[in-house]
Parts: C-alpha cells; sequence; structure tokens
C-alpha cells in the first residue's frame, strides 16, 4: 500500500507546480557544502551464519578508529524546484561489543551513503519531494566465540548495495537577513530494500555572504536491512546521530 503511495505523491509535486505564478525568480543557484558530522552508532550488524554483534560507538571512538571520511552536500534549486546531492563515506575499524556468545572481535565496515532527491516548492518556505538513497556496505568480522567446546576463531565477510526509495519534507525559516532554520525530514525503505529507513536532521545556519553561509546542526539516520540468508544473510540494523558542522559555497 505504501509503495502504491510513491506515483500519486509525484503527481501531487506536478499538481503543486501548475498554478499560475508572477515574480518568480526562474534563474538557477547552486551550493557545494562540505561537512563534517562527529556520529554515534548504535544497533546490530550481522554476516552469514555469525550471530548479530552489537555496535555502540560514539565519535571519540569512531575518530579513534576512523581510516578515511568524506562528506559533501550539493544542490541546484530556483524558486520552484530544487535538486539535491548528499553523499557520506565512512571507513572504520572496531572492537566488537563483548557478550556471552561473543568472547573477542574486530569488525571493519566502510559505509558508503548516496541520497539524490527532487523537491517542489509548496510555499516560501516548505518543500516536499521524492529521492532514493544508495548504501554500499563492505564489512567483515573476525570473532571469538565461545562454545561448549571452548573458544573458536570465526571470520566473515560480506559486500552488500541497495536502494532505498524515499519520500521528504523539507522546512526553511528565515531569522531576519542573517540567520535561518532549516528542518528536514525523511521517510521510506517500504520493504524495497531495507524494511525501513529514516532521517532527521535540523540545522541554524547563518550567511557570511551572498556566497558563503555556514551551518550547525545534528542529524539522525536509521536503517533496518535484514536480507538473505546462509552464508549470504546481511543485517544491517543501524542509527547513526551526532552533530553536523557545515560550511556552504553559492554560485
Amino acid at each position: 500500500m505504501q509503495i502504491r503511495m510513491m506515483p500519486i505523491l509525484v503527481l501531487a509535486l506536478c499538481a503543486a507546480t501548475t498554478e499560475a505564478q508572477t515574480n518568480r525568480d526562474t534563474s538557477w543557484h547552486y551550493l557545494l557544502e562540505p561537512y563534517i558530522l562527529f556520529p554515534n552508532m548504535q544497533g546490530q550488524t550481522g554476516i552469514g551464519s555469525l550471530p548479530p554483534v552489537d555496535v555502540d560507538e560514539d565519535p571519540g571512538d569512531i575518530f579513534e578508529n576512523l581510516q578515511f571520511g568524506a562528506m559533501l552536500y550539493a544542490e541546484a534549486h530556483n524558486d520552484r524546484w530544487a535538486f539535491t546531492s548528499d553523499v557520506l563515506y565512512m571507513k572504520l575499524e572496531a572492537d566488537v561489543l563483548q557478550d556471552s556468545s561473543i568472547a573477542d572481535g574486530k569488525a571493519e565496515l566502510s559505509q558508503l551513503g548516496w541520497e539524490l532527491a527532487f523537491l517542489a516548492r509548496l510555499s516560501p518556505w516548505m518543500e516536499i519531494g521524492v529521492g532514493a538513497i544508495y548504501m554500499k556496505i563492505d564489512a567483515e568480522l573476525d570473532l571469538t566465540l565461545n562454545t561448549p567446546l571452548g573458544a573458536i576463531g570465526r571470520t566473515a565477510d560480506l559486500d552488500k548495495d541497495w536502494v532505498d526509495p524515499t519520500v521528504l519534507v523539507r522546512a526553511t525559516v528565515p531569522l531576519g537577513d542573517k540567520w535561518f532554520l532549516v528542518g528536514r525530514a525523511n521517510i521510506g525503505g517500504f520493504g524495497v530494500s531495507s524494511d525501513s529507513v529514516w532521517q532527521l536532521q535540523g540545522d541554524v545556519g547563518y550567511r557570511f555572504s551572498d556566497r558563503m553561509l555556514m551551518t550547525v546542526g545534528y542529524r539522525a539516520l536509521g536503517y533496518d536491512y535484514d536480507r538473505g540468508s546462509g552464508t549470504e544473510r546481511f543485517v544491517y540494523d543501524m542509527t547513526t546521530f551526532g552533530p553536523m558542522l557545515r560550511l556552504g559555497f553559492t554560485f
């Protein structure tokens, strides 16, 4: 039922922009925003027949184990439409949390998330849209398991990628000439790939000039992905969240 709503939303986007509009700036403007996220990661990940392992990492843990990271937001917009791209890549290695079945272990994880979205403006401050999030996970687990026969070493690795459709809403509220607020929310998955995926983001921004701005905010992204069986099973039930600093350049 939820999947059938996607074409309806697309039609609604088009219908919302068919009314005659005057005094519109139809020229295109562009924004590039490299940014840094101070992420926490909480949840579970599992590969093949190995038991899912708990992940609970704060920004200190992640930056200590971070091997490489890159984040970039880009947008093209006019007064009616907006096209956005958001790329986040992290490669890290972390110790696995121990429990009754896991004596020790390490997890290596590289994560690429790329969101493309199309939005239509409904009012001076509100936009709605549709998008897709591409996720690629390369994971390797090296575990020491507690068994009745003693400690046994097990390893597994798996590469997975998938695409989740989403619907989204964005609100931008000016606070005078320089300051502004931005809020954005996504919900998707719908069982197409992930059972569910969601995202919440809020920012406070300041414009230094017509060409430069900065925003400080908070972002949370959650995945519930469990696909495959046997050695091909992959579980990624994870929430990534934390404060964010962005520096933007417009042209």
